[in-house]
């Protein structure tokens, strides 16, 4: 059934819950494919859409199965038939596969086990942290997670998780096929150089301060608190206006809220070109992440690959990713207009040298590298003295034992 892996191996993804206006699962999408393919595999994504399509691109083969849309979710679907999405498998013969839904696409992995093909399961939200937002007591949440981590641990040979933070629910039910991979960022196309002062100016007055928030607008990213700490701000004085990049079911809610309050926010929507993004994010003063359940942040990695400090949720796994070069804020409006002012009261350059400086240790060569390493697929060794990986934390998960076949 599988071909020889000297030749490279063909490394199927599925993916929900990826939309025209998604950000942060497309991008990583589309970049891990470009390396996959790059290192010589030959990657191979089914995704739900609106109509059915089976094109080569740059990030290897893109076969869409059409699928509803999910009320309420702004336009997120899901691959439904599993007798449909079987056959399909079947017929592609993977090498490899990898999943990245733990919750409607979880039989996968028995699907996998049956055939002999080792396949992963890549964790990119908190499942107890996703709950919470939702509004489940912290108790009830974190055992709703762990039924759910420990039938996704034992349907894949492994799991991957982008940060410690990520991976902490799956050492809290003894999980022990736990990796760790992260996610990157295209620092050739976000760069400093992107700060358009013309930008700047269609935005911010001379001596406002321009915050931007890159989000989804729904309820797991608490939007909202971009707004209460823009509140905040202005009522201390600090001239602040909030530029808003995203889409989802909130928008209405939020634009209502900003024109009764009097706030100066602009809402972009979901934009599509993203040099334009780019120069968005490396014109602000401050980027805004306030998710409290975000296992990476790949909007806010691209604001500092942009030279421009994140203030982020304390909650979140972006204190790992940003480190010193920007703040983190508690879960308010009063915590995140706090971290803003400290990250305001440093030296311009020196912030924004220190942002871009982090961001650097995130390539998606590291990326790709470490996804590969998973999927114990060749890929070239990392270029030598490249720094350590940040993500390489004291208590990562140790090295994972070689896939096999039908475990």
């Amino acid at each position: 059934m599988n071909r020889n892996t000297a030749r490279g191996l063909r490394i199927v993804r599925l993916a929900n819950f990826v939309a025209p206006a998604s950000g942060g699962l497309r991008t990583a999408l589309r970049e891990l494919g470009r390396g996959y393919r790059a290192a010589g595999h030959e990657p191979v994504l089914i995704v739900p859409g609106e109509h059915a399509g089976d094109r080569e691109t740059g990030q290897g083969r893109v076969i869409t199965l059409p699928a509803p849309p999910l009320p309420g979710t702004g336009g997120y679907r899901v691959l439904t038939g599993r007798r449909r999405l079987a056959r399909l498998l079947e017929g592609l013969a993977p090498d490899r596969l990898e999943v990245s839904d733990r919750t409607t696409l979880r039989w996968t992995g028995a699907w996998a086990r049956h055939h002999r093909i080792p396949a992963v399961m890549v964790s990119h939200e908190s499942a107890d942290g996703v709950l919470r937002t939702w509004g489940l007591p912290e108790a009830a949440a974190r055992r709703a997670a762990d039924a759910l981590n420990i039938r996704t641990a034992h349907a894949y040979a492994r799991v991957v998780c982008t940060t410690e933070y990520a991976e902490r629910e799956f050492v809290r039910i003894g999980a022990r096929n736990v990796v760790r991979a992260p996610l990157g960022v295209d620092l050739a196309a976000r760069h400093p150089g992107l700060r358009d002062a013309g930008l700047r100016a269609r935005h911010a007055r001379e001596g406002e301060t321009l915050l931007v928030m890159c989000s989804r607008l729904s309820v797991e990213k608490r939007p909202g608190t971009a707004l209460d700490a823009l509140s905040v701000l202005r009522r201390r004085g600090r001239r602040a206006v909030l530029v808003v990049a995203g889409d989802g079911p909130l928008r209405p809610r939020l634009q209502r809220r900003a024109r009764e309050d009097g706030l100066p926010v602009t809402f972009l929507g979901h934009v599509r070109d993203r040099r334009l993004l780019g120069a968005l994010q490396a014109s602000a003063d401050v980027c805004l992440a306030p998710g409290p359940a975000e296992t990476f942040g790949l909007a806010a990695l691209e604001a500092m690959a942009c030279g421009t400090p994140v203030v982020a949720s304390a909650s979140s796994a972006l204190p790992e990713v940003i480190g010193a070069c920007g703040a983190v804020a508690a879960d308010d409006g009063e915590g995140f207009a706090d971290a803003v002012e400290d990250v305001l009261g440093r030296p311009e350059a020196a912030r924004r040298e220190a942002a871009r400086a982090r961001a650097g240790w995130f390539g998606w060569d590291a990326a790709v590298t470490a996804f590969l390493a998973a999927h114990d697929a060749a890929h070239d060794a990392a270029p030598e003295g490249a720094p350590p990986a940040p993500w390489a934390a004291p208590g990562a998960a140790a090295p994972a034992r070689p896939l096999a076949r039908g475990v």
